[in-house]
């Protein structure tokens, strides 16, 4: 590949993959999760998942488009060529195209709703507001499709128009004043939050060390979460590794990235519980912490509005830099095997994901209930793509495991990492072994039917199904 079409810095991918993991789950899902399973407990399973599964992942993503040097489909199918293995592995490129795609049909919907809320924070709307005004607010903007179809249609351009300038002076260029103009944000919110809320709380809700509060529905969340926020199986960070300096380490950058992203959900956790525990509110998760509680939390405090409004600027960057990462490999896709130019290929992923994205928007008002999608999954049109991702970025990452642990030869794994013989050897057995099996353990997790002690029966076929794949893998091209 050639030279312009690496990152300008060597940091430059790790600022891309920290944008790309750093998203709206860190801000609301993580901090819940661990305050509700153990605190600390879920953190020590979570850290062990994360070096025992994510990073070694992570590694094998990147190193796939690092050694690819192609979008995610290209390069897998160039890849599938080189090592002589089955065009099924392919497959691995289709499902990263289609869950970011999916994806960012129904992330932008819900990054529109922070565009209104920094509007209303800003402008002082919801100074003094009482609970009732607050979450009567947020009904009417779920009530509104012609709302929440503008702030959709701002957020997807938005984040379109940054991809669309290219990877230096789009993605680049906004990485590079985005990701550090956040943490500074981060540290602004939550130096406020010690000063006007309760820190001390929203410490020991999600520190404490409680063994007894961690189920094994809270392990499978933890390994879940460990996976899905590092962007695993959705050809992001396959795109990113594609323009990765040859001489940068994957494996030192790998940790960083898990490291920055886990970082950033635990600030992220002690400023806003600090502020709904100072406020006297309820902890809750998804939305309605972000979107109600929270809201509520600024009303009544000093330079509320304006912190507030600070805050969902922090919110909107944050799912900006995820929502670029999930434009590039389609896009990347389209220019490579079609000749297109970016901007072409830009509009095209984004027109046909602003459209997917009208499903969700109608799934919280018009198509609420009573619809094809109801009477055949039993959810909404929004759950059942929600549902659809949650499937194919875990079977996403399970290929990936196992294509780079059996099919990549030994040399060219040694000379990518160019790391000491023992990591390797460590990371190869993580990959081939661990890894499927913990993402198998994810994957079955979205099945509903799928639970008790079917779930270690299955993990365990799926560990031997692993080995014999590798098998098949290896004698196809020996290592």
């Amino acid at each position: 590949m050639s030279g312009h079409n690496v990152w300008t810095h060597k940091g430059t991918f790790l600022l891309a993959a920290v944008g790309s993991a750093v998203g709206l789950g860190n801000l609301w899902r993580f901090p819940y999760l661990t305050g509700e399973n153990g605190g600390g407990a879920f953190i020590l399973i979570y850290a062990l998942t994360i070096f025992a599964v994510g990073i070694p992942i992570l590694i094998a993503e990147t190193m796939l488009g690092r050694t690819s040097r192609r979008s995610p489909i290209m390069g897998m199918r160039h890849l599938t060529k080189t090592h002589r293995t089955s065009r099924a592995w392919e497959s691995i490129g289709w499902l990263g195209a289609a869950s970011a795609f999916l994806i960012l049909s129904f992330y932008s919907v819900i990054a529109g709703w922070a565009l209104h809320y920094t509007w209303l924070m800003l402008t002082g709307s919801l100074v003094g507001a009482d609970a009732q005004t607050i979450s009567d607010g947020f009904n009417a903007l779920l009530a509104s499709p012609r709302l929440m179809t503008m702030y959709h249609t701002l957020f997807i351009a938005g984040s379109a128009l940054i991809v669309g300038m290219g990877i230096h002076k789009g993605i680049e260029s906004g990485l590079r004043i985005m990701m550090p103009a956040l943490f500074v944000i981060l540290i602004v919110v939550l130096i406020y939050g010690i000063i006007n809320g309760d820190v001390g709380a929203a410490a020991s809700f999600l520190f404490t060390f409680n063994i007894g509060d961690l189920s094994l529905e809270g392990w499978l969340q933890a390994m879940g979460q460990s996976f899905f926020t590092l962007s695993l199986g959705m050809g992001a960070i396959m795109a990113y590794g594609a323009y990765m300096s040859s001489d940068a380490s994957l494996t030192r950058t790998a940790i960083a990235v898990a490291f920055v992203d886990t970082a950033v959900a635990m600030v992220a956790g002690l400023a806003i519980f600090s502020l709904v525990f100072g406020a006297g509110l309820e902890t809750g998760q998804g939305p309605g912490l972000m979107f109600v509680t929270l809201p509520l939390a600024f009303a009544d405090m000093p330079f509320g509005a304006l912190v507030g409004g600070v805050f969902f600027i922090l919110v909107l960057g944050a799912a900006l830099s995820s929502s670029i990462s999930l434009i590039e490999p389609v896009a990347a896709f389209l220019v490579e095997r079609f000749d297109m130019t970016r901007p072409q290929a830009v509009t095209i992923m984004v027109v046909a994901a602003w459209a997917m994205g009208l499903l969700t928007v109608v799934s919280f008002n018009v198509w609420a209930e009573g619809t094809i999608f109801h009477s055949l999954f039993g959810r909404s049109a929004f759950e059942f793509i929600e549902l659809l991702t949650n499937i194919f970025m875990p079977l996403g990452g399970l290929m990936i495991a196992l294509f780079a642990g059996w099919a990549l030869t030994q040399s060219e794994v040694m000379k990518e990492l160019g790391t000491h013989p023992t990591w390797f050897a460590l990371w190869r057995f993580l990959v081939r072994f661990v890894g499927p099996a913990a993402v198998s353990f994810v994957f079955l997790r979205t099945i509903p039917q799928v639970e008790g002690y079917l779930i270690p029966t299955l993990g365990s076929l799926i560990i031997v199904a692993a080995f014999a794949i590798g098998q098949r893998l290896r004698h196809s091209n020996p290592s």
